[in-house]
């Protein structure tokens, strides 16, 4: 009967020292208070009472800095907030460092974050903080770097959630921003009217050109018309001006449809057949 207690009391004390360490994870072992060896991921197995095993993230995480009330240089109460992002370094001797040369490791991180950022932010007006938000991730991110070295943590990023004024400046704020897109929206608005009236000043421009050009056409043909007509009368009648008002009579009548009867061998009979490339009839004798 003492057997079987000596080997339950065996087995229970095998089952409860052992320890599985996940891969997300790193160990550190120590005996009767004191470092004793470094646990990786997998199975192990400790000394109840005896060994205390402290397992350690080492997988990426985030603080939220808290929002808190920032003065600016230009005598503003501006709330700021900001996250970092980091890890525990996977090698001993960095897991031992976050263990060890630190005490609760994230908390520490958010109080350094918001010291950095009163620090940074208060050098600055509130315009130049919100324009230069690159600026001020660059500078908190490299004071945590710096500062966090001896805790075997790594600063991955940092970002700068918010920079929120105080309402009444807010409200400036937006009204003047709104004047700034009204005038915009003007400005572009006489713009496009411009463009307008120019549109339809060159439409007109083209239409008088036309106007113009078909004016001078028209005449060009009229002048040329009065050539021919010069010619033909050079040719045809000189010294016969009456046969010539005969002709222009006709000419009237024929355009107005007026039927005109035209006494055969006459003279203007003739002229008119010599026009068109006909032969004059003979005279009767």
């Amino acid at each position: 009967m003492t057997y079987w207690i000596i080997a339950l009391v065996v087995i229970l004390i095998f089952f409860w020292g052992i320890k599985i360490v996940r891969p997300t994870h790193r160990a550190l072992i120590e005996r009767l208070g004191k470092y004793h060896h470094f646990g990786g991921p997998g199975f192990h197995w400790i000394i109840p009472v005896i060994d205390k095993i402290y397992r350690v993230n080492v997988t990426e995480q985030m603080v939220d800095a808290e929002p808190q009330e920032i003065i600016t240089n230009d005598n503003l109460n501006a709330s700021v907030d900001a996250q970092v992002y980091f890890r525990v370094k996977a090698d001993e001797d960095s897991v031992k460092g976050s263990i060890y040369n630190v005490a609760n490791f994230k908390w520490q991180i958010v109080n350094l974050a918001r010291t950095t950022l009163r620090n940074i932010i208060g050098t600055m007006t509130l315009k130049s903080a919100n324009s230069e938000r690159g600026k001020i991730n660059a500078e908190l991110y490299n004071t945590l770097h710096t500062e966090t070295k001896g805790w075997g943590i790594e600063i991955v990023r940092t970002e700068l959630k918010q920079i929120d004024p105080p309402k009444d400046v807010q409200e400036t704020m937006n009204k003047v921003v709104k004047a700034e897109n009204e005038k915009i929206a003007a400005v572009d608005m006489a713009s496009a009217t411009e463009t307008v009236a120019d549109g339809v000043k060159r439409a007109k421009i083209k239409e008088a050109e036309g106007m113009k050009q078909s004016k001078i056409l028209q005449a060009e043909g009229e002048a040329e018309a009065i050539r021919l007509v010069n010619e033909a009368a050079e040719k045809y009648f000189i010294g016969n001006a009456q046969i010539l008002r005969k002709l222009q009579a006709l000419e009237t009548s024929l355009q107005s449809n007026t039927k005109v009867v035209v006494p055969g061998g006459s003279d203007l009979v003739n002229v008119i057949g010599e026009m068109a490339g006909i032969a004059p009839l003979p005279g009767k004798k």
